[in-house]
């Protein structure tokens, strides 16, 4: 196990900020790259599709700029997600432009992303691709891709049931390349936990919420604040597939947590016409309960490096 080249000596942390539907900004993927770990952003969350290439021009220039007035300085690279679906009609215009900014690393969801993959590699760049499961991960393989983001039991939005302890275990068996690890981390001794196991990287999306830089509510900020583990929901309701959300959040949008409707999938809106899930219903995973204030990105990131250092210590003592 190792960090790719591309990686290497340019992290504070060895962590990707996970790419947040409508939370992911350029303030905060800024944020996180000059703090030294990944930022990433949904390509979606750019809207129109026309302001992607603004916000790719404006990352990569930032980056740039300040790297080269601080050469020593470890300011990380930074990632776009793209879905990898057929009901995402900009994924070629997206991905047309990614590959015009060079972006250092590509994150795809749901389908292996077989097409995609070598534009990417032709100009150096990597694709991570996240799964929930086994077999997701041997197509994933199969396609190309150069890492895996493994999300596992308790992360936000769209999360799986395995234990960390046993998908890691399972797709090292096959897999020695890169692994970033998803699932409640929100310190550093969890990202210590998360190398532990066997992960390369630890995949946080849930803890940056809580930043002044992320495009969030400010409501939902303070509920991700005051909640704790047994106030998340997992269900498919809201989108089909099953996922974590704030249970406040559901019942704030006039719905009884306990008892869910059971989903409509002809339909993209699975609860009702006026519940719109991320918008109304937040996502969140259950590692709610270890945040307990709203940090700015920087200082966030420095008390997980003084944290992760600890835990390497203490491992090591």
């Amino acid at each position: 196990m190792a960090l790719p080249a591309l990686l290497k000596d340019r992290l504070t942390l060895p962590l990707i900020g996970s790419p947040l539907f409508i939370i992911s900004n350029p303030d905060l993927v800024l944020a996180q790259c000059l703090a030294g770990v990944v930022g990433s952003f949904p390509a979606l969350n750019a809207r129109p599709k026309e302001l992607l290439d603004e916000w790719l021009t404006r990352i990569t220039t930032t980056l740039d700029q300040a790297q080269e007035a601080e050469p020593a300085r470890r300011i990380a690279p930074f990632a776009v997600n793209q879905i990898i679906h057929s009901s995402n009609d900009r994924l070629d215009h997206d991905m047309d432009l990614c590959v015009k900014h060079r972006v250092p690393i590509i994150i795809t969801s749901l389908s292996a992303p077989t097409d995609y993959v070598r534009p990417v590699h032709a100009y150096g760049g990597l694709v991570f691709h996240d799964v929930t499961n086994v077999k997701h991960a041997q197509k994933a393989l199969d396609a190309g891709v150069d890492g895996l983001i493994l999300v596992c039991a308790g992360a936000g939005g769209h999360a799986g049931t395995m234990s960390p302890f046993a998908l890691v275990s399972e797709v090292r068996r096959f897999f020695d390349g890169p692994i970033a690890l998803s699932g409640s981390i929100t310190s550093g001794a969890h990202v210590a936990a998360a190398l532990a196991l066997g992960a390369d990287l630890a995949y946080v999306g849930t803890r940056f919420i809580a930043t002044p830089e992320a495009n969030a509510q400010e409501a939902y900020k303070q509920m991700i604040v005051d909640s704790a583990a047994s106030e998340v929901t997992y269900t498919p309701l809201f989108t089909g597939v099953h996922g974590n959300y704030l249970t406040r959040s559901i019942a704030n949008a006039g719905l009884d947590p306990a008892n869910l409707p059971t989903a409509d999938k002809s339909s993209m809106n699975f609860a009702t016409t006026r519940v719109k899930p991320w918008k109304d219903v937040w996502g969140a995973g259950q590692g709610v309960g270890n945040i307990d204030e709203v940090l700015p990105t920087a200082e966030l990131v420095a008390r997980m490096a003084r944290e992760y250092r600890g835990a390497l210590a203490q491992i090591a003592a």
